[in-house]
């Protein structure tokens, strides 16, 4: 091969010996490359090994949520949900709840009811009105009231006898044997609260139909 035809650039292998001959075989000469890449090489296995390590010693220092922590959290959102899903009860039905309601309720608007029927009251029946410290006259005026606004026919009026005098503390209308509809119809007309109407064997035995004891004035 002429040297025009040569590749390589010559070098001290390229000087003749004292024979002529070469002095050794020609090397090719190194790439760029070839001197670089083991370098590359160097950085990124260094490059990786401290990513690595800062990524472990970042997961050692950081605290472990607890398990009773995690599911706490985790149940949190679960009763908020069900908080707000559900709507509480309404004033009015709990003030409906049947427990709410107090013993002795039906008990006490049966007492102020009447024992009987006023219109199917017995006008004719015979009736006293009488004064027990209501006042001067107050014995007349009841009569009046029963007279001409309750329409009884037969109404007596004087003092309370001993028997009566302060044995009760309000007016009170006591009433014979079967004779609850004349008593109601009187206390109806004279505006004696219901619980006050009696019955009592001391007006069967006078065979009268109905006294009334006079506590306070008429009206």
């Amino acid at each position: 091969m002429s040297k025009s035809h040569y590749p390589y650039p010559p070098d001290e292998f390229d000087v003749r010996g004292p024979e002529g001959t070469p002095v050794g075989v020609h090397r090719e000469p190194r790439s760029g490359w070839s001197s670089v890449w083991p370098f590359l090489l160097i950085v990124v296995v260094c490059g990786g090994l401290a990513v690595g390590i800062v990524s472990f010693l970042s997961d050692d220092g950081e605290p472990a949520t607890p398990p009773a922590a995690e599911q706490s959290a985790g149940a949190e959102p679960e009763a908020s949900a069900s908080a707000e899903g559900e709507e509480p009860p309404a004033d009015d039905e709990a003030s409906e709840d049947p427990a709410d309601e107090e013993p002795g309720d039906d008990a006490s608007d049966a007492a102020t009811e009447l024992p009987g029927d006023p219109s199917a009251a017995n006008l004719e029946a015979s009736v006293v009105v009488y004064n027990d410290g209501a006042g001067q006259g107050q014995a007349a005026a009841g009569q009046g009231v029963l007279t001409s606004d309750g329409g009884f026919v037969d109404v007596a009026a004087t003092d309370a006898p001993d028997t009566l005098k302060g044995a009760y503390e309000d007016t009170t209308v006591l009433y014979g044997a079967d004779r609850a509809d004349t008593a109601s119809a009187v206390a109806e007309a004279l505006g004696v609260d219901p619980a006050n109407v009696q019955e009592s064997d001391d007006v069967t035995a006078s065979e009268q139909a109905v006294w009334v004891v006079l506590r306070s004035p008429v009206g």
